[in-house]
């Protein structure tokens, strides 16, 4: 049975099926089978159409940075954290050698339901919060992390754990990661849609310097979770409140979007 932490893989599942069936920034028809499939009772918030443009902006982002490393690099392992029911690895159509798809148990045995394993994709179990786990992932040279929609579950002090025994494990590193500020993780007891799920607790970041302090992963640059490429496929009002809503300065006060690297 899921833990309430573990509940909120239906939230963006929910928002990319509902973009997807609108045939706007994200195509995912993995998400809609895999939606009308679990029919799990989402409500409140979570429902909302603005979270949901949200949830597919953010995995159109991700999938097309995942692109874009793999074109460098396409013998990269690919560790896709927090998987939860995510299709990410269909969705990205460059070749890449080996991906790994990580979560907790009873999500992957719940996605397991709906996908495969073959010589290049597979599915296994990992908690981010345990440094010991990274220590026995697949090896490679270079390592793609996609990190996205989990910071906020873990303390500094995990995050730091599990970037140390990356550095460690891997000689060229890659990751992008979404983040709360502190500011966000606060004002989240009052207004996020996890809080549907039972999820009552997340943590910010306000000093990613600090996080990674004694390591040689840094900050490379920081990327906007709401693109005007993105922006621009919603439609007439819906277009204007969003850009009023989510684009602006009070926006980056909430919800960052950081890349990292060791190069």
């Amino acid at each position: 049975m899921m833990t309430n932490v573990n509940k909120t893989l239906f939230i963006p599942l929910y928002g990319k099926a509902f973009v997807s069936r609108k045939h706007i920034i994200l195509d995912d028809p993995t998400a809609e089978k895999i939606w009308d499939a679990e029919a799990f009772p989402i409500k409140g918030k979570s429902k909302s159409k603005w979270l949901s443009y949200n949830m597919a902006m953010r995995a159109r982002i991700f999938d097309d940075w995942t692109e874009r490393m793999l074109k460098d690099d396409p013998d990269a392992l690919v560790l896709h954290i927090g998987c939860g029911l995510d299709s990410r690895c269909k969705r990205v159509h460059a070749p890449y050698k080996n991906w790994y798809d990580c979560d907790f148990p009873d999500v992957i045995s719940a996605r397991q339901k709906y996908y495969e394993e073959t010589d290049n994709y597979h599915m296994i179990t990992l908690n981010a919060a345990e440094p010991e786990a990274v220590k026995k992932l697949p090896d490679s040279a270079e390592v793609i992390v996609v990190f996205e929609g989990i910071s906020m579950y873990l303390t500094e002090s995990e995050l730091h754990g599990f970037f140390a025994a990356l550095q460690e494990k891997y000689e060229k590193i890659h990751v992008l990661m979404d983040v709360y500020t502190v500011f966000g993780a606060n004002a989240s007891k009052y207004k996020n849609p996890i809080n549907d799920v039972g999820v009552t607790k997340v943590y910010g970041i306000d000093d990613m310097d600090g996080l990674l302090d004694g390591l040689n992963i840094r900050v490379l640059s920081e990327h906007s979770l709401t693109p005007a490429r993105l922006v621009d496929e919603l439609g007439g009002i819906e277009r204007s409140v969003f850009k009023l809503l989510f684009t602006g300065k009070t926006y980056r006060k909430i919800y960052r979007l950081y890349e990292l690297g060791n190069s």
